[in-house]
């Protein structure tokens, strides 16, 4: 075994250890999988998920690791899973800013009693902020307000400030929270060992901030957090929690996470381990800091699959690949094709449109005893004045708010004709879309070279080591933003018909970077549309790995999405049969059904929607 295998093996050990020290609970067991993190209930007890620490690191990376075990490790000792899901509002922003404020409260509960945690959470949310761009926050943005929210918390909590990186952030929303807020938010210091009372105080204060506190009830919850755990497990945790809360627990444990009590040597060692990493010039992206922290993946999931490295990947949006005279170059040869292309995909797009527009209608109920006072029904006012029946109320239809992520696949063999029609097709939609108050994301995913770039080249001068993992360069395209309007971009989507940008296709990774952006928007349905003509292929990569290992990847990337994310996926497979990956899927064999058939698949999609809805009013 490798001395870099070693060393990974040693930090994983140790974080283990400290986390069942921190937890204080003798039926938590730990794993690591690329990008997780979570609890989740066992039959054996309770399970945390840590991101798998990268074979070399440097000593902040590793800092970062241990305050993410730390926040795991609290949540399991101060948390009590039937409470919280009692609580916990149905969903958005509201379960977001809930989940946070309960983790801002567990890890101030730990700060003050456990020496070694204050510093590593720091170090976390240091990074994590970081991570999201909050140190170039310059306005407000909806999105935003749960993680301000959980800022100020721990600012108010813990007596310390918010990490340097989310200082920007802070200073757009402080003084609108505490306007909103800010009496309530100073009151949770007084039941912050009180979890029913802080999570009381906390749905007050998301309808002081006009967000929607509904709970779904005893027992339910919607996904966001993964932990929701049975009630005998409940009570051993509660039981945990309310000694800690009387000082009754060992102080111990209050070193744990700078590892006293452990073994010397192996702490020597990873100190040596961390002093190596510093002096080495591994891509950060390729540590554990820059792993995707979602989707939190059920165990082992995608364990096995791995990028040699990251650091020639890229996200481009689409106006810096090629000069503007070029891109409008390409859109006028769009629009020459989009004009015999008006037939059949505009009727159906027209059809699309009066169908949204039919589900954000409003209308009047009359005959009311109470409302509005109905200008019609004034004479009977006059002569009956007592008369029960003379208000109105208006209505509106439960049309929820939307955004649609289009993901094209930019490979090689969509080169023609089939690039051209989805090109086109994603064009109809925006337009069609963005007049219904929908949101559009436009998305599209290659390679930078053929058969591997400079990741392969890295791979050749290392010696060509086994199993080495993803060998190209990746290259995502934004062609369109959700909040950027179709005007704007509409030049960026004839970039698609650019010769020479189709390459290799890597789905899995393009799937998890679009539910990425998806999953953190704010609206409340998010639909996810793939199209592609074909399965993962990338000669450089399938050369030397197993033959299914990208393929393998996008079916374990689809199936977590599918099963355990809010997110609906759906896809178009062009001459190539994706029924076979994805549960809600279609095949067509001629490029020229693609317009139409986005266009039926969306208005189905609507369809349920408007059925559901239906079936909610006659059911209250």
């Amino acid at each position: 075994m490798s001395a870099d295998q070693d060393s990974q093996d040693l930090v994983k050990r140790v974080t283990e250890a400290a986390v069942k020290a921190v937890a204080a609970r003798d039926d938590v067991s730990v794993s690591f999988a690329p990008g997780a993190h979570g609890i989740t209930q066992t039959e054996d007890g309770s399970q945390a998920r840590l991101p798998t620490p990268a074979r070399q690191f440097g000593e902040g990376d590793l800092h970062v690791l241990r305050g993410e075990a730390d926040a795991a490790a609290l949540r399991l000792r101060y948390n009590d899973a039937k409470t919280y899901n009692r609580q916990r509002p149905m969903g958005g922003n509201s379960a977001e800013l809930f989940d946070i404020a309960e983790q801002a409260r567990v890890e101030a509960l730990g700060s003050r009693v456990l020496a070694g945690v204050a510093q590593n959470l720091g170090d976390y949310h240091e990074a994590r902020c970081k991570d999201k761009g909050y140190h170039l926050v310059t306005e407000r943005e909806e999105s935003q307000i749960a993680d301000a929210v959980g800022m100020l918390l721990r600012e108010k909590l813990t007596g310390t400030p918010s990490p340097d990186s989310a200082q920007p952030l802070m200073d757009t929303w402080r003084s609108w929270l505490e306007d909103k807020a800010g009496k309530r938010i100073n009151e949770l210091k007084n039941c912050l060992h009180d979890q029913e009372e802080f999570g009381e105080t906390i749905r007050h204060i998301l309808e002081d901030l006009d967000l929607p506190a509904e709970s779904e009830g005893e027992g339910e919850g919607e996904q966001g957090e993964e932990d929701n755990q049975d009630s005998s497990e409940n009570e051993d945790q509660q039981d945990s929690a309310e000694a800690e809360q009387d000082g009754e627990q060992d102080e111990s444990d209050s070193e744990d996470m700078d590892f006293d009590g452990l073994d010397p040597d192996a702490l020597e060692d990873m100190e040596d381990m961390a002093d190596d990493a510093d002096d080495t010039e591994e891509d950060p992206s390729s540590t554990m800091r820059g792993q995707p922290q979602h989707p939190d993946f059920p165990d082992g999931k995608v364990e096995t699959y791995r990028a040699f490295t990251m650091a020639h990947d890229e996200t481009i949006i689409a106006e810096e690949l090629c000069e503007p005279e070029e891109l409008t170059r390409l859109r006028a040869q769009l629009d020459q094709q989009l004009s015999h292309m008006q037939g059949v995909v505009s009727r159906l797009a027209n059809r699309l449109q009066r169908k949204l527009m039919a589900q954000q209608q409003r209308w009047w109920e009359f005959d009311l005893e109470e409302g509005i006072l109905d200008a019609g029904r004034l004479s009977r006012v006059v002569t009956d004045p007592h008369h029960p029946l003379s208000y109105k109320v208006e209505n509106e239809s439960n049309f929820r708010d939307t955004v649609v992520t289009l993901l094209i696949d930019n490979s090689g063999s969509m080169r023609g004709r089939p690039i051209s029609v989805a090109a086109m097709s994603a064009d109809i939609i925006s337009r069609t879309l963005e007049r219904c108050a929908v949101k559009v994301e436009v998305l599209g995913f290659t390679t930078r070279a053929w058969k591997g770039g400079q990741a392969r080249e890295e791979w050749v001068t290392a010696g060509k080591p086994a199993n080495p993992g993803r060998l190209n360069d990746l290259r995502h395209i934004i062609y369109k933003g959700a909040d950027a309007p179709w005007r704007r971009a509409r030049k960026n989507l004839g970039l698609m018909l650019r010769e020479g940008l189709l390459k290799e296709n890597i789905d899995g990774e393009a799937l998890l970077w679009a539910y990425n952006r998806l999953i953190g928007r704010p609206e409340q349905r998010r639909i996810l549309m793939v199209i592609s003509d074909g399965a993962p292929v990338d000669d450089a990569t399938l050369s030397v790995n197993p033959g299914n290992y990208l393929e393998r990847h996008l079916r374990d990337v689809i199936d977590y999405i599918e099963k355990f994310t809010p997110i609906e996926l759906t896809a178009i497979g062009i001459g190539h049969d994706v029924t076979r990956y994805y549960r809600r899927a279609v095949t067509i064999n001629d490029a020229e059904e693609l317009g139409g058939t986005m266009m039926q698949n969306l208005t189905e999609l609507f369809d349920e929607e408007s059925a559901r809805n239906k079936t909610k009013r006659k059911t209250h």
